[in-house]
């Protein structure tokens, strides 16, 4: 996830910080979901990765399996890890941040690199598959994002985002964020799952969609 990844609903969460390498981006309104103590945060994170292993799977055994993987917005580096371990490869962005930094260490294998995920330093069609869960939402212009995603990648976008009013309305339940109408710090956009189908089909043709609550994921097949 993101440097600027928003938290679970029902997760307690400090107020935002700031990056000081990355002027501006909120880095500490999240907890770590893969470690929450909170039983319902960790079923339902392990849930949205089990989603997220099973779309990687049928990318895998499709008829072009992936050999480049990307993430960007990778965060600590456990989706990233993920990749480098089912595809013998990966490469990693993220903002700039002492933070990620000393999780990436944890973490040896994939190509950690500091990047902008609407600028990002790679050639066109760099790589075959491109991850890219919890951060199109954090994004000043999340078409141009959408496009930097298409225009590295070849084959595979495997894209999640929030899913919409219901993830705003889990934080209201929970009394978070109550002035900002249940609005996560650092969530620019916002999509329902029928919305966001159609903000991906401008780059590819949407394979599959799961709704791991409270996340939309989908796969989009590029190209022909």
């Amino acid at each position: 996830m993101s440097t600027v990844n928003g938290s679970t609903a029902g997760t307690p969460a400090p107020g935002p910080a700031r990056s000081a390498e990355s002027p501006g981006v909120v880095i500490g309104n999240h907890t770590n979901k893969y470690v929450a103590k909170n039983p319902a945060i960790r079923f339902l994170t392990q849930r949205w990765v089990a989603r997220l292993d099973d779309f990687l799977g049928q990318i895998g055994n499709s008829e072009a399996p992936p050999k480049r993987p990307l993430e960007v917005g990778a965060g600590e580096g456990v989706i990233s890890m993920r990749l480098f371990e089912r595809f013998g490869d990966a490469t990693a962005i993220d903002l700039p941040d002492s933070g990620l930094r000393a999780e990436w260490k944890t973490r040896p294998g994939p190509r950690y690199l500091h990047a902008d995920a609407e600028k990002q330093p790679f050639r066109d069609q760099e790589f075959d598959l491109t991850v890219c869960v919890e951060v199109l939402e954090h994004l000043n212009d999340p078409e141009q994002g959408l496009r930097e995603l298409a225009r590295v990648t070849s084959q595979h976008l495997l894209v999640s985002v929030p899913r919409e009013p219901i993830f705003r309305g889990c934080n209201l339940v929970t009394g978070r964020y109550v002035k900002d109408l249940g609005n996560t710090p650092g969530h620019f956009n916002h999509w329902s799952t029928r919305s966001f189908v159609r903000f991906l089909s401008q780059v590819g043709t949407v394979r599959a969609v799961s709704k791991p609550f409270p996340w939309t994921v989908a796969w989009v097949r590029l190209g022909n």
